[in-house]
C-alpha cells in the first residue's frame, strides 16, 4: 500500500507534456486492460472509449479544449463518450455473455434481467445519460492509478465544449456523448507545476467517522 501511496504522491494534472516522448504499445496495452476492467454500474459500462492519434483531429479537438496544449503534445488523446440510452437490447446482450462467461443458463438469469430493465426503463432519458456519464469517471480512476503505478502522466479534462467533440468525432450519430477527456504520456521538464508540493485536505477536514 505504501507504493500506492508514493504513486499517488507522484502523480499531478501534468500542464506541459514533453511531445518527443511517446507511449509503448506494450503500457498503452495495459493502460487499455485497466480501463477495461473499471467497475461500473451493473457492470453495463455504457460507454465507449477513443484513442486519439490522428494529428488533425487532435488540433480541432485542441481547439474545443480552449487551446490547451495537452491535447496535441501528449502521447495519446483519450475520449470518454457515454451512451446516452440504454436500450433493452443491449441488456439482453449483456446478460447473454454473462451466461456464457460465468456457465450459467440464460433462464437462471431472467430474474435479475428483468429487474436490470425495470429499473432502468423507469429513469428519465436526461437521467440515464446523466447516469452513463458518471460511469466514465469509474474508468478514468483505473486510468489514473494504473498509469501512475507505470510513471506515466495523466491530465483529466473537463475543460471542452462537449458539442464540438462531439461533431468532431461524429458521436452524435453514435448516439454517445464525450463526458471527459484525458491526456496521457510523460511530463515535460520545463512543466514547474510537478515541482508544487499536493493541496488536499487534512485527514481531519475531509473524512467523518459516524
Amino acid at each position: 500500500m505504501s507504493t500506492f501511496l508514493d504513486h499517488q504522491n507522484w502523480r499531478y494534472a501534468t500542464k506541459k507534456f514533453d511531445s518527443t516522448k511517446k507511449i509503448t504499445t506494450e503500457d498503452l496495452n495495459t493502460l487499455k486492460e485497466a480501463i477495461r476492467l473499471s467497475s461500473s454500474s451493473y457492470g453495463l459500462q455504457p460507454y465507449k472509449i477513443f484513442i486519439v492519434e490522428n494529428p488533425e483531429l487532435r488540433a480541432k479537438i485542441q481547439l474545443a479544449a480552449w487551446n490547451q496544449s495537452q491535447v496535441t503534445d501528449a502521447s495519446h488523446l483519450i475520449v470518454f463518450a457515454n451512451q446516452k440510452t440504454i436500450i433493452d437490447s443491449e441488456i439482453d446482450t449483456f446478460f447473454k455473455k454473462m451466461s456464457e462467461t460465468r456457465e450459467i443458463p440464460l433462464e437462471a438469469l431472467a430474474g435479475y434481467q428483468g429487474f436490470m430493465k425495470g429499473k432502468i426503463n423507469q429513469l428519465s432519458d436526461d437521467a440515464v445519460n446523466i447516469w452513463n456519464s458518471k460511469q466514465t469517471y469509474l474508468a478514468l480512476g483505473n486510468l489514473l492509478n494504473a498509469a501512475a503505478e507505470l510513471k506515466i502522466d495523466v491530465t483529466p479534462m473537463e475543460g471542452f465544449d462537449p458539442a464540438q467533440v462531439n461533431e468532431i468525432l461524429g458521436l452524435n450519430e453514435l448516439g454517445l456523448n464525450t463526458s471527459l477527456m484525458a491526456t496521457i504520456g510523460y511530463r515535460h521538464e520545463e512543466d514547474a507545476t510537478q515541482h508544487l508540493k499536493k493541496v488536499r485536505k487534512s485527514n481531519e477536514e475531509l473524512f467523518i467517522t459516524l
